[in-house]
């Protein structure tokens, strides 16, 4: 029997009516088991189209309307069961239409083919009716799997809905936080700004290191989660020294050892200052350790090794970087390397040999670059704005 071009209820070269009760998809080898079918079917408004073939099965498949339901009739023939399950079920089963789900296969068999059928349902078929069968338990066993099916399409659309919708949430709530860390990072940007107001000494010293810190993260490979991160831990690293008494940070001289006691509080108390805030909790630890020292003999805690945050020993270098090569009122600049020869000799002692490494294979131009463009730029540089640093 060849396969029908047209679905039962839709007359030649006319509109295609929807069916109020389905699409029928059925692949029968017997014709006249075939027509019985379709009549019982078509009379309780379903619409049915009869292949007789699982490659015409396949090729049906593909087209509009797709069918709501696959009723395969085999009769007693097992090995035909077999045969035609294994070539439609997989194919069948990865089939969408539309994005909707995978098409309900109904398997219509004697008794002596139910092992073959409970096989096929293992593989993916939706049920199967056992002949000698009625009118009403073939329709009522139909009309399960066409609801069935609609079910399953009703879910994978709101699972797909959903999905959107939770994206879209998603995204908005990414664009919220960004903003809101950018005005965060803002607030920093006037902290930073404030300290340097403090400590004209270290006029502009907050955002030099911000930039070399990020440089050097980068060319380490840390990602930009972390160098956000890293920089903000960098651009506050004095923060605590808001709360040193201007007697000692502004005195010109050397500082007693008293004085240097106190002066050595402000990582812990930048710290304190810092770390209850949850977007800066990370970031605190960097301005908890960013005196301490590869060896242990640095400050508060005597941290060493990897015992520091990852942060506060690229930090170290940068802000040795800055030092060197900035003028202080009891000495000029010193060129970038002066700053690499200090970092040698004091890699695995005060820094971490590896970060001392990516440190000296960075051209200076690097360095200078990010140097002069502070300078030129002044208040305009963001140290969070990623404008520099970008190490290839």
């Amino acid at each position: 029997m060849a396969a029908s071009t047209s679905f039962r209820l839709v007359e030649p070269h006319s509109p295609a009516p929807l069916p109020a009760a389905g699409r029928v998809l059925l692949l029968s080898h017997n014709p006249k088991t075939a027509n019985e079918i379709g009549r019982n079917l078509e009379s309780h408004d379903f619409a049915v189209l009869t292949v007789d073939s699982p490659a015409a099965t396949l090729e049906a498949f593909e087209a509009v309307p797709p069918a709501d339901l696959l009723l395969v009739d085999t009769g007693g023939d097992a090995a035909l069961l077999a045969s035609w399950t294994g070539q439609l079920l997989d194919p069948v089963a990865a089939s969408r239409n539309d994005g909707l789900p995978q098409n309900v296969v109904l398997l219509l068999v004697e008794a002596d083919c139910v092992p073959s059928a409970l096989e096929a349902v293992e593989q993916g078929a939706y049920d199967y009716l056992v002949s000698p069968y009625s009118d009403e338990q073939l329709l009522a066993a139909v009309r399960r799997a066409v609801e069935h099916k609609r079910l399953r399409m009703q879910n994978d659309l709101f699972r797909y809905h959903l999905e959107q919708l939770i994206t879209a949430r998603t995204n908005m709530l990414e664009q919220t936080m960004r903003h809101l860390e950018q005005s965060y990072d803002i607030t920093l940007e006037a902290l930073g700004d404030a300290l340097d107001l403090k400590d004209a000494e270290t006029e502009g010293h907050s955002k030099r290191v911000t930039a070399y810190t990020l440089a050097l993260g980068r060319a380490i490979g840390l990602t930009e989660p972390q160098l956000r991160i890293v920089g903000r831990g960098a651009f506050l690293h004095d923060i605590g020294k808001m709360a040193i008494p201007d007697s000692i940070l502004r005195k010109p001289g050397k500082l007693t050892r008293e004085e240097t006691k106190v002066m050595r509080t402000h990582s812990e108390l930048g710290y304190r200052m810092i770390r209850k805030i949850p977007y800066l909790r990370e970031a605190s630890e960097i301005v908890y350790a960013h005196q301490e020292c590869f060896d242990g003999s640095g400050y508060p805690r005597g941290l060493r090794g990897e015992q520091i945050h990852i942060g506060a020993r690229i930090f170290a270098l940068a802000d040795t970087l800055d030092a060197i090569t900035s003028n202080r009122p009891y000495r000029k600049a010193a060129p970038i390397a002066t700053a690499r020869k200090e970092m040698l000799r004091c890699a695995g002692s005060q820094f971490d040999p590896a970060i001392v490494d990516v440190f000296v294979a960075t051209p200076d131009a690097i360095w200078q670059d990010l140097r002069e463009g502070i300078m030129r730029d002044g208040a305009e540089f963001s140290p969070f704005g990623y404008t520099f640093g970008k190490v290839k």
